[in-house]
């Protein structure tokens, strides 16, 4: 029987570089929202007293960009001066260009359909090159990897308690970590929780780290996981005062790993917040997902990675793989043949079966991308797996 120990990490919507992938869906939420065409790439970076949103937008919607920067300051809770960054004294500083009418050639006409050997699906080519990969197991019912799924719910609950008022101390940046042990492949016990969460300057350690035991990581994490050997660490440098774009600066795209599986599943490297579907990095990745989450749902495996890969401008993937890590109930071959079969990974379709072209993108920048049921995302349904059953079992 192996042992082994697997890491994962997630921040609170406090955290600089999460405020800033915020920031940039915030402004696709609203510009997809009037108009369902825009084409946006839109990158924020913030630091002390600043906030830069950049990038390249072509859409028939004005967007007050800067509003919305600044609404989205505030919701998270910078709204007081003393924290070093607040939503009514920070600049907001918008260079904004439109995209290059070289990509749009290739995405608004894919190769397919220039070359007259496509369909109406084929009316989008992909907004670039590159390869994505979606992941699923059933470690939890979301079919999530268990050690970043707890971590994205610790944080979640370490906002919680700072907004409700439960923990009225408490600033909005914050971390989380928990690693997991594994015995032969399976979730075991939780070897260490790591909780770093901004504080008032007069709050007292001893109490932030009672509290923060009893009302986040109790309140999260099943006792039956936990022993007398599970190590704990509440804000072990001892004090976190100076926190969000005052502590460190801010930037999109920072947290590909948060966003995705932790670590556990491969990454492309693309990010996706302040991206419209029409990007790969983010709409393949969410199919990716779709696709290796029916796969596990069906029962044809119990792990399951899917890698897609396109060229710019044209519409259908280059390759496709699926690995199983011989949890498969069937040779992997199979599985892929079956899913070229059941998915129609070309971006038009992704976007439009996926529903993608809505304004869904804040929701899912921050807390991870992947496993939120609560949000209704079409992409975490397992609509599939009869499909995928019928032709594989």
């Amino acid at each position: 029987m192996a042992k082994n120990f697997f890491t994962s990490e997630s921040v609170t919507e406090g955290h600089p570089d999460k405020l800033c992938d915020q920031i940039a869906d915030a402004v696709l939420d609203e510009l997809i929202k009037n108009d369902k065409n825009s084409r946006v790439a839109c990158e924020v970076a913030a630091c002390t007293g600043l906030v830069l949103v950049m990038g390249e937008i072509t859409s028939e919607h004005y967007a007050d960009i800067q509003g919305i920067a600044r609404g989205v300051i505030k919701d998270v809770g910078y709204n007081r001066s003393e924290y070093g960054f607040d939503y009514e004294t920070c600049a907001v500083v918008v260079a904004i260009n439109e995209q290059s009418p070289d990509i749009a050639l290739g995405v608004d006409k894919a190769l397919e359909k220039k070359d007259g050997s496509g369909d109406n699906s084929d009316a989008v080519g992909a907004g670039d090159q590159g390869m994505m990969f979606g992941y699923a197991c059933n470690e939890t019912k979301e079919l999530m990897p268990l050690p970043i799924w707890l971590a994205h719910r610790l944080s979640k609950r370490l906002t919680y308690v700072r907004k409700s008022g439960i923990l009225k101390y408490l600033r909005p940046d914050g971390k989380t970590q928990v690693t997991v042990e594994y015995d032969d492949g399976k979730p075991k016990r939780i070897e260490a929780v790591v909780v770093s969460c901004q504080h008032d300057p007069d709050a007292d350690m001893a109490a932030l780290r009672a509290d923060i035991k009893k009302n986040v990581i109790d309140f999260i994490i099943d006792k039956d996981m936990m022993d007398k050997n599970t190590k704990i660490f509440i804000n072990p440098t001892g004090r976190f005062v100076t926190g969000g774009p005052k502590g460190d600066s801010g930037l999109t795209g920072r947290k590909i790993i948060a966003d995705t599986y932790g670590g556990y599943g491969r990454h492309g490297g693309g990010s996706f917040s302040g991206k419209d579907p029409t990007k790969v990095d983010r709409s393949a990745a969410y199919a990716a997902r779709y696709v290796a989450k029916n796969v596990v749902a069906a029962g044809l495996a119990d792990r399951c990675e899917v890698q897609v890969a396109y060229a710019i401008g044209v519409a259908h993937p280059v390759s496709l793989m699926v690995e199983t890590f011989g949890t498969g109930r069937v040779p992997d071959e199979k599985i892929a043949e079956a899913v070229n079969a059941v998915f129609d990974l070309r971006p038009a379709s992704i976007i439009k079966n996926l529903g993608l072209d809505a304004p869904i993108y804040r929701g899912l920048s921050v807390y991870g991308h992947f496993g939120r049921d609560e949000l209704g995302v079409r992409f975490e349904q397992t609509d599939k797996a009869d499909e995928l059953k019928k032709l594989l079992l």
